[in-house]
């Protein structure tokens, strides 16, 4: 499918509507910083309070000093910036035979792209396969947006999907972070989904795992003689199916679902799935209403 069908002309603006009805939901109080017990990297004025001896008398307010002609120190809150990293599955199988997949993927990795710099966070955008890389240096600034977007719609899917290569991902510790996973979580044997995001249990940061689903992949039409091709390593394979056989499947893949979900609530891991059928936008609020303190209200 065309780029320009991944990113029409009035995508952008309707991000820009999303942002807002967040807003408007009061889902996002604040904007871009977040308040934290820890050390911050700027500050910003929360209230007034009496002046005592043992204040630093540079912290006196004297404008207001001069008004009511009494001695106030104002208090400040440390603030810090999320590092928001979205790592996007670039594997074979997010675009073959399903290209809405990828379509779902860029555009969700943009829109929370769009979102962490509108929120001036910084944003990293990584790719993984059989390895992981990092797509664009981190960034921050609503401007940068249409970097992202050129860099993703030339951004190859292709070669064999290897879950276990997320470990290579290690998220610095310089400030909190927020990591979300885009993929079918589909490698070489279902175990190895679960396996892999054991290893989410290890980074600073609170992590999301968004599970990109094409509908026939759970409840595939398919009977009789047919010949299934992988298409990450074109392993081909002849088979006769009954509809026993495929009902059978539809268990076995709810079953994987399910265990999936299971071994994330256990990990205190988010995980949702996303089905490339459903509007993106009502995808999207859901995603964030899950609790994400990137639009914590």
């Amino acid at each position: 499918m065309a780029d320009e069908q991944v990113f029409d002309a009035d995508f952008l603006q309707r991000l820009r509507t999303l942002f807002f009805k967040l807003r408007r939901r009061r889902m996002l109080k604040q904007k871009g910083v977040q308040q934290t017990q820890a050390l911050g990297f700027t500050r910003e004025f929360k209230d007034y309070r009496h002046y005592t001896r043992s204040d630093d008398f540079r912290a006196i307010d004297w404008r207001l000093f001069a008004r009511v002609e009494r001695l106030f120190v104002k208090l400040y809150e440390e603030i810090q910036e999320y590092h928001i990293h979205i790592l996007v599955d670039r594997s074979a199988s997010m675009i073959e035979p399903f290209p809405r997949k990828r379509i779902a993927t860029l555009r969700l990795g943009v829109a929370l792209a769009y979102l962490g710099l509108m929120n001036q966070h910084r944003v990293s955008m990584l790719s993984f396969a059989s390895d992981v890389k990092q797509e664009v240096p981190p960034l921050k600034g609503q401007g940068h947006i249409h970097r992202v977007l050129q860099h993703l719609t030339g951004m190859p899917f292709e070669g064999v999907t290897e879950l276990a290569c997320l470990k290579q991902f290690r998220p610095k510790r310089d400030r909190r972070g927020i990591v979300f996973i885009l993929s079918d979580l589909l490698g070489r044997e279902p175990e190895e989904a679960a396996a892999a995001l054991e290893i989410s249990t290890s980074w600073p940061a609170e992590t999301h795992v968004v599970h990109i689903l094409e509908p026939e992949e759970i409840h595939p039409d398919i009977d009789g003689e047919v010949r299934l091709i992988d298409v990450e390593t074109q392993e081909q394979r002849q088979l006769t199916l009954t509809r026993r056989d495929m009902d059978r499947y539809q268990e076995a893949f709810e079953k994987f679902l399910a265990d999936l979900a299971q071994s994330c609530m256990r990990r205190r891991v988010d995980y949702v799935t996303w089905r490339t059928d459903l509007p993106f936008e009502k995808m999207f609020l859901e995603l964030l209403s899950r609790g994400s303190a990137l639009s914590q209200g």
